[in-house]
């Protein structure tokens, strides 16, 4: 038996320093998106993107965007073990996550990130 997989809720923009502010802003005033971020300054923008929340994460030293994805398991020990099997590396080491979240990182074969959780705190 192996683990469900559905698409997740949230997408993660990895954006380089340079980039960042103006595409804050484009999300922001440009295309107008429904913000999500709280009142607190230092909280990653967020954004309504359809059913999907879309973050907008500054990341020292990239030269271009990434598109990170998240993929919801139905047994996140299964999951791990399927991925395995096929072949899949975690690359957990790509960024680090809470304890209190059942997730771990993979790649797809051309290297967008997936991250792939239980669904619950994520």
């Amino acid at each position: 038996m192996s683990a469900d997989f559905q698409p997740g809720r949230n997408i993660a923009m990895k954006i380089p320093a340079h980039e960042y502010e103006s595409t804050v802003r484009f999300y922001r005033e440009v295309l107008r998106f429904r913000e999500l971020t709280g009142s607190n300054a230092d909280d990653t923008p967020r954004f309504e993107f359809g059913d999907k929340v879309l973050w907008l994460d500054r990341v020292a030293g990239l030269s271009q965007a990434e598109i990170w994805l998240e993929v919801i398991a139905s047994d996140i020990d299964q999951a791990s073990a399927y991925f395995r099997q096929q072949g899949c590396s975690r690359c957990d080491e790509i960024e680090p996550l809470p304890e209190s979240i059942k997730a771990f990182w993979i790649a797809s074969p051309s290297n967008i990130i997936h991250l792939v959780s239980s669904g619950e705190g994520t």
